[in-house]
């Protein structure tokens, strides 16, 4: 199939509906892209080829993504049949007995499941770089990192392996790699999709799933696809007004957008971060938007302490699923693994629960922002893709990774705090032709509006056409 590439996955079901291509031959258009792209860029630590032939030869339901090829991040998601790592060496051989639910939905929207896809050992690292699998390469240029923690599925997508590919989102790791990589990438509203059914809320509630994509409307149906609860969640987000695909067809009103060329933190910016943010808001406000410089008052640094406490926390409680809650043989996970562990070991049960309170209070400092604006726009990285092996996973010093991840991330972890939605959107390329994403978020709640404003956006500024360079030729 020549045109693969051509078609978003919703387009690609079109095409399997209208009888004009098997599920079968969209299956063998993905893994000839795997074969000529994987091996430079490890994006697939886990192929599952036969048993994708298995689920088309079985019948696939007929649902909005019907025989599109798919891949599940190595992280959070259980696929049956197949281990679920978190790229890590402790839980090499944990085997889940059933699908998790989000994944559950997703094989009933029509979506074959092909692979796993690589990731940091349990999503630390802003890159995709594990002891486990190796390193993933950014398929615009093979010695930039393709961001984390879903870089793997970044990866496949910017490739053209698959138009779309699960993601999680505890911190960034939806919106980095898709800002690396030139794609669309949505972390949806706190309790979106349920956790389960191995857990109530992923990272105390910081922690969501969803998909890097090339198109806005892929975004959206995937969304349709996985959103609720089950039931016993600890709770759930307020119902959409109506389906996500249909707002991306419906016009977008005049939003009130503030907009960051500076950092709350203080820390630097890049000048190509800084262009990107300014030429996003100058397309804003020629689409009609009113916008200005202006950004929430918050505690950065209590923002980032508190974010370290609960990634602590949630270290120690990953690997005591497997110790029973003693130290593991440090051979079993990487150094700062190790070192996050006994920090969140140490953490007494009381200081954890007001570790959470303060938080919360600095989420109300920033939800206080959205009464004034509909919109805060930022870039989505403070920096530029960054080198493979820019940060070290061989280090064991916490302090130092927090603030690497502060200085990085500046602007994306506080809407995992919040619970709000936000999305990087591939609006800008720099001078070396690398992608700057911009990241746009919303009121707790409000996808809608932000995948109308982004419909908006692909419609003005079309990225779908930009493609990495081919891969050079022996």
């Amino acid at each position: 199939m020549t045109d693969y590439e051509n078609h978003d996955a919703l387009g690609l079901a079109a095409l399997v509906r209208r009888g004009e291509v098997t599920p079968g031959e969209l299956l063998d258009a993905m893994l000839e892209r795997q074969a000529r792209d994987n091996p430079r860029l490890n994006a697939v630590v886990t192929p599952l080829h036969d048993a994708a032939r298995a689920q088309i030869a079985a019948g696939l339901p007929d649902g909005p993504f019907c025989g599109v090829p798919f891949l599940v991040k190595e992280l959070v998601a259980s696929v049956k049949g197949c281990p679920t790592t978190f790229a890590s060496r402790l839980y090499a051989n944990n085997m889940p007995a059933a699908d998790s639910e989000v994944v559950a939905r997703m094989r009933r929207s029509g979506l074959v499941i092909a692979g796993k896809t690589n990731s940091p050992e349990f999503g630390l690292s802003p890159v995709t770089e594990s002891q486990l699998f190796g390193l993933t390469r950014n398929p615009w240029r093979t010695d930039l990192t393709p961001g984390g923690s879903s870089g793997g599925s970044a990866a496949a997508v910017a490739s053209g392996m698959v138009p779309m590919a699960h993601a999680t989102d505890g911190g960034g790791s939806i919106r980095i790699p898709a800002s690396c990589c030139g794609l669309f990438g949505l972390k949806p509203t706190r309790a979106r999709s349920t956790a389960g059914p191995e857990g109530g809320e992923g990272l105390n509630g910081l922690a969501q799933q969803h998909v890097v994509s090339r198109s806005v409307r892929d975004s959206a149906a995937l969304l349709d696809v996985i959103a609720g609860p089950m039931p016993g969640d600890p709770y759930q987000a307020v119902p959409p007004e109506r389906p996500y695909l249909q707002e991306v067809a419906r016009p977008c009103e005049r939003l009130r957008i503030g907009f960051a060329d500076t950092a709350p933190s203080g820390t630097p910016l890049d000048p190509s971060c800084i262009a990107a943010v300014e030429d996003a808001a100058r397309l804003c406000e020629s689409l009609g938007h009113h916008v200005e410089r202006a950004s929430p008052d918050y505690d950065a640094n209590a923002l980032l302490q508190g974010f370290e406490t609960v990634f602590a926390a949630n270290t120690m409680a990953n690997i005591a699923r497997v110790t029973g809650g003693a130290m593991p043989d440090r051979a079993l996970v990487e150094p700062l693994t190790y070192a996050l562990a006994e920090r969140g070991r140490e953490i007494p049960a009381a200081r954890f629960i007001l570790n959470l309170h303060g938080l919360h209070r600095q989420a109300r400092q920033i939800a206080g922002f959205f009464e004034r604006y509909d919109i805060w726009l930022t870039p989505t990285l403070a920096q530029t893709p960054r080198p493979i092996g820019s940060f070290d996973i061989r280090r064991d010093d916490v302090d130092a990774w927090i603030r690497e991840l502060g200085a990085y991330l500046p602007f994306t972890f506080p809407f995992n705090i919040t619970g709000q939605p936000a999305a990087s959107v591939p609006l800008y390329w720099d001078a070396d032709g690398l992608p700057i994403g911009c990241q746009f978020a919303a009121r707790y709640g409000e996808e809608g509006l932000l995948l109308r404003l982004c419909a908006q956006l692909e419609q003005a500024r079309p990225w779908f056409h930009r493609r990495p360079p081919p891969a050079p030729t022996a």
